[in-house]
């Protein structure tokens, strides 16, 4: 009875409601609506009154809506404030520049027993490009990826001096030094150099180059093929009527763009490369196929055939498959075409390949950084870049074990070959240029020394003595081949225990060698360096700074203190 009497209620509002509006309405409208209006009303009101609803059905309503409320106004609070911010002026944020630079996985050489392995056989190394992206990385304010550093590279990147070789008997000299190790005073390092045979200017035979220039896209940033091109006229300068240059570019497609052409006609070929733009994917394959039937067709027989690959490696079209690719160079090696790789740019840079196709194509490979890099890879070491004076070079050092209980190769992880590939000349190894210096490091542990880090061998043989040679700590052995020979020639000579026991007392070549050895182990980690850090190697170099010509060691000692405060931890005061 009372829900009937609110319904009733409510209508007579409603009806009363209307009434009052349309008293401002003319007489005649008035009247129409005011008709209208009350029979749809009265309709209402006997339905309500036939209808009631049930008292406990509105509440039920009620209560639901009053639950909902907080939702519907979140939501509705929700919608407003998208609307506001859509009609907000949109802020545009700098888009992080994606990294795609590839390197190889590099797991770091571990400790091995001279009882169980006393052999080490390794090939040699003259590249140069870890350094000077090293030194990218960190003139960027960015500590560099850890497979980048390669510590072979690091070291090799420097000129120590050795003597050179007394006789035309061989092309290199062999140098060893022992003595301390700056990281563990329980251990010794042991120092091997070779010194290749330096070629005058102008004794060095003719060459027959042919650039291979990426034209892609990828290449149109500063630091890439603008920098490519001022880099090569500086390698022109270097070359004479007897020398061959040929010009050949690929992106989408590839093509020659300047002929073989003497070396001494800088003014056509400057103008052939002025003529260079950026665009299009990267068609490498083609492009290195046509180089090398350039090479064939302007083949100088006795001289430099030698095909220079410029590049950010960022191979996408044709054969993507690096392995085929590298199985192409292996093959036109094979014919005197030796292949040189020279690395520009970063964001998408291919380290990892332009290291494999160089090694595979009997060749060198630089990362060229800045104009002063390209000077000294295209201008101070030309010979060395260009003029092979032995190839398939291979290492290997028996320890012995009357003396050394472990040994440590530092470096060349991607470098090592098996025991029996030392005497097996089909065996592919490094090659050295004319003037190339090589360096590699070893750390050893004595017996009963506490440098020892491999638990005893309960079942272990009894140590080995020979007291007439209880003076050598190893034999070292090197074998090479002449550049147009197939058999392989031997050179050897022991390693003998010094009595140094300071490191003010060891060469130049000897500490500074060993500074860079331990800030490349820094980089990679510390793994083995105890409490040696980056200030130890500052320390270690400037004893070892000599006359540095070019400023290249006092620009690793910039580069070692950057280091140095790029790893050193923020606090919150900072």
């Amino acid at each position: 009875m009372k829900s009937r009497q609110l319904s009733l209620t409510l209508a007579a509002a409603l009806l009363s409601g209307l009434l009052a509006a349309c008293g401002s309405a003319p007489e005649a409208e008035r009247d129409r609506i005011t008709d209208t209006s009350v029979k749809r009303h009265q309709q209402t009101l006997n339905e309500a009154v036939q209808s009631p609803v049930p008292v406990q059905s509105m509440q039920q309503e009620q209560a639901e809506m009053a639950s909902q409320a907080p939702a519907r106004l979140s939501l509705t609070r929700e919608a407003y404030t998208k609307q506001k911010i859509a009609a907000l002026p949109q802020l545009h944020r700098p888009t992080a520049e994606v990294d795609r630079e590839r390197y190889g996985e590099l797991a770091e050489n571990g400790i091995h027993s001279v009882a169980e392995s006393p052999v080490s056989t390794f090939s040699v190394d003259v590249d140069s490009g870890a350094y000077a992206l090293v030194r990218r990385f960190l003139n960027q304010g960015r500590m560099p990826p850890r497979d980048l550093v390669r510590a072979e590279e690091l070291i090799n990147y420097f000129n120590y001096h050795y003597p050179y070789p007394h006789s035309g008997q061989h092309p290199f000299s062999l140098t060893t030094e022992v003595g301390p190790t700056p990281w563990n005073r329980d251990t010794r390092l042991v120092h091997i150099g070779i010194q290749g045979v330096a070629t005058a200017a102008d004794l060095r035979p003719a060459a027959n180059l042919v650039f291979l220039v990426d034209v892609s896209g990828s290449m149109s940033d500063q630091n890439k093929l603008p920098l490519l091109k001022s880099a090569f006229k500086l390698l022109l300068q270097q070359l004479t009527g007897e020398d061959r240059v040929t010009l050949v570019v690929y992106a989408g497609a590839s093509g020659v763009v300047l002929e073989p052409t003497a070396g001494d006609q800088r003014g056509k070929i400057v103008s052939a490369l002025a003529q260079l733009e950026a665009g299009g994917s990267t068609h490498g394959s083609a492009g290195i196929q046509l180089a090398y039937e350039m090479a064939e067709q302007a083949h100088i027989e006795g001289g430099i055939n030698r095909v220079i690959l410029a590049t950010d490696g960022d191979f996408n079209v044709g054969t993507v498959n690096h392995r085929r690719l590298v199985e192409m160079i292996e093959q036109q090696r094979q014919r005197g075409i030796s292949l040189t790789t020279l690395g520009f740019g970063q964001g998408n840079y291919n380290d990892h390949l332009m290291e494999q196709l160089a090694d595979k194509g009997n060749g060198n490979y630089a990362y060229i950084d800045n104009i002063n890099e390209a000077r000294k890879v295209l201008v101070e070491e030309l010979s060395a870049t260009l003029e092979t004076i032995a190839k398939d070079v291979k290492i290997e050092v028996e320890w012995n074990p009357a003396l050394v209980a472990e040994y440590r190769l530092i470096g060349y992880e991607n470098r090592l070959l098996a025991a029996e590939d030392f005497n097996n000349d089909k065996v592919d190894a490094g090659d050295i240029g004319a003037g190339h210096t090589v360096t590699a490091l070893y750390e050893i542990a004595l017996h009963e020394s506490e440098g020892q880090r491999l638990s005893p061998r309960r079942y272990r043989s009894a140590t080995a003595t020979s007291h007439q040679k209880a003076g050598e700590l190893a034999f070292l052995r090197l074998r090479y081949k002449q550049p147009d020979q197939d058999r392989s020639q031997l050179i050897t000579q022991p390693i003998l225990l010094s009595d140094r026991e300071q490191l003010s007392t060891t060469s130049e070549a000897y500490r500074f060698s060993a500074a860079v050895a331990g800030f490349a182990q820094l980089l990679r980690g510390g793994r083995y360096t105890e409490a040696f850090d980056f200030d130890d190697a500052v320390e270690l170099a400037n004893t070892a700074r000599g006359k540095d010509r070019f400023g290249y060691r006092g620009e690793f000692i910039r580069l070692v203190r950057l280091a140095s405060s790029l790893a050193a931890p923020l606090t919150l005061n900072e």
